[in-house]
């Protein structure tokens, strides 16, 4: 590979497609050669996202017109349930970081449950990579293909995962209650996303029914060891960007929220990206705007023996992204933080 990784985003008119170049426009080791959108084939990304003009990049193409061979990488931004065809047409030594939920779920069957239709590239599954960064780095190396998490699930894993391996928190009695910017839902046109449907107003949605519930679960029985089952609630918020997840568990075994706190603490201790704030903290979504950062809060309960987690990310950034990013810096030997070293926006 040329000092220059040749990078393709396949869906580059999307939201999460923008937030990639944004992010990869700082990135020293990387040329983006190649922009699909087929219903904005023959268009410059100027006219489709103004805010990136100063770049010069490429003209969008049709998918159909994209050479794998123009690419070292190439990142999937496409919907979910189109992705497998088309990453199973690649070339088989070409490394992806798939942003989609397709390759996220390593049970077969339950992906069928959730999705509605039987997984089209199952020997792919077999192969991806589950690319939650910090629990997962040295797998992410060693990968052709890694499935980018989603976003409430990123901020459900990272605070309970270290917990979950230590033992601190009942796997039983664990409830998720997440709020997420519109941007999450996509730029699509969609009735639910207009402003006068939003604004003004917060509604929970996809309630014990939404598709990161198994996505969660799965990783948390990983570190649980045995099954979990949580109580997952995600919200729309009126605001474009943002993600605040807040977790109610049971201490086991007399455990503190300050034992919570100090697990948290020195699993991440030197990550670039995850922050565990003091404890009693709480973390604000504003402090992560347009950033990769992940900012974890514990604060022990009035309830006896129980304790509240919290944790807030830009959904667009470390939520999909700055997440997919950081995988293809790994997975490319680079330095983990190229092209992430932005400072949050604030105000």
């Amino acid at each position: 590979m040329a000092n220059l990784a040749n990078v393709a985003i396949l869906g580059a008119s999307g939201y999460t497609g923008a937030e990639l170049i944004r992010l990869l426009a700082g990135h020293p080791r990387v040329r983006l050669s190649a922009l699909t959108a087929d219903r904005k084939a023959g268009q410059s990304m100027a006219s489709v996202f103004p805010h990136l003009a100063p770049m010069g990049l490429p003209d969008l193409i049709s998918l159909d017109a994209f050479d794998p061979a123009s690419a070292d990488f190439v990142f999937c931004a496409l919907p979910h349930g189109t992705t497998q065809e088309i990453i199973a047409a690649l070339p088989r030594d070409q490394k992806i970081c798939d942003l989609s939920a397709d390759f996220r779920l390593t049970d077969l069957d339950t992906y069928a449950q959730w999705y509605g239709h039987p997984h089209q590239a199952p020997d792919l599954q077999a192969e991806a990579v589950y690319g939650l960064t910090e629990l997962m780095r040295d797998q992410v190396a060693k990968a052709r293909l890694v499935a980018n998490p989603g976003c409430y699930p990123t901020t459900a894993q990272l605070p309970l995962i270290p917990v979950l391996e230590k033992g601190l928190i009942d796997p039983d009695a664990i409830v998720i209650d997440s709020k997420s910017g519109v941007s999450g839902a996509g730029r699509a046109a969609k009735e639910g996303s207009l402003y006068t449907e939003v604004a003004e107003g917060m509604h929970a949605y996809g309630v014990a029914s939404h598709r990161h519930a198994p996505e969660i679960e799965q990783g948390l029985s990983a570190a649980a060891g045995r099954p979990v089952i949580v109580s997952f609630t995600p919200h729309l918020i009126p605001m474009n960007r943002g993600m605040l997840s807040t977790i109610y568990v049971n201490l086991t075994g007399g455990a503190s929220a300050a034992d919570l706190h100090a697990a948290l603490a020195a699993r991440y201790a030197g990550e670039p990206f995850v922050k565990v704030l003091p404890l009693g903290a709480t973390p604000h979504t504003r402090h992560v705007r347009g950033s990769n950062l992940a900012l974890i809060g514990v604060v022990a309960d009035r309830r006896p023996n129980a304790a509240i987690l919290t944790c807030a990310i830009d959904n667009l950034t470390k939520g999909a992204s700055g997440q997919a990013v950081q995988n293809m810096n790994v997975m490319l030997g680079f330095d983990e933080t190229l092209g992430l070293a932005q400072v949050p926006m604030f105000p």
